[in-house]
């Protein structure tokens, strides 16, 4: 497929992620998100996200496959998690990608281990989000959000997952809400291969 295609495309995406935020604009208060995620969605090559057999479907407004059981979330529910956010320019945020490098994303670090625990060295972070669904919210992420922080997390059991939106405030209280229904892989509590005793 050529750029061109590509970016015909990615104006779909768009317009559904518009339809699929006025579908749910009762759950989340507005009828639009905020115009710099729209921005960002529109900027991001997803195609090179996956893999090259799957590039067509790309900007489909579906999860697709990744490897290792693991997928790409769909463009709505990233520009929903991401615009919950709000998340302002000199904010600090935990989620790693290794193809940012790629993209040109040269204000990031990287660690490749499990999301469950976080990443304490560098904590605390203004937002958290989080791409796989644990059963319930963890702890260590929870502990590891600033005060005045946001959170977006998938949580629950597999077949009643909800997407939640954690917020702590100044004084350290934290709240939830649960904004829609979702489907997400799980998020593992320990490492691949190991066992909590």
């Amino acid at each position: 497929m050529s750029v061109k295609d590509f970016e015909i495309l990615r104006r779909q995406m768009l317009a559904e992620i518009a339809a699929g935020t006025f579908h749910v604009s009762d759950l989340i208060g507005k009828a639009a998100l905020d115009e710099r995620v729209m921005a960002a969605m529109a900027k991001v090559p997803r195609h090179e996200f996956v893999p090259v057999e799957l590039q067509l479907y790309a900007y489909a407004n579906i999860p697709l496959p990744i490897g290792f059981e693991k997928t790409i979330s769909q463009p709505f529910i990233v520009a929903l998690m991401t615009d919950l956010l709000d998340i302002g320019a000199e904010e600090t945020v935990l989620e790693a990608k290794q193809r940012l490098r790629q993209q040109g994303c040269t204000n990031i670090e990287l660690k490749i281990a499990n999301g469950y625990h976080g990443w304490s060295e560098h904590a605390p972070f203004d937002k958290v989000i989080v791409t796989a669904a644990p059963d319930l919210i963890p702890p260590p992420l929870i502990h590891q959000l600033k005060a005045g922080g946001k959170m977006v997390i998938p949580a629950g059991l597999p077949d009643a997952q909800q997407l939640v939106l954690v917020e702590k405030n100044g004084n350290g209280k934290v709240t939830t809400k649960e904004i829609l229904q979702v489907r997400f892989s799980q998020l593992e509590e320990t490492e691949p291969g190991t066992r909590s005793n």
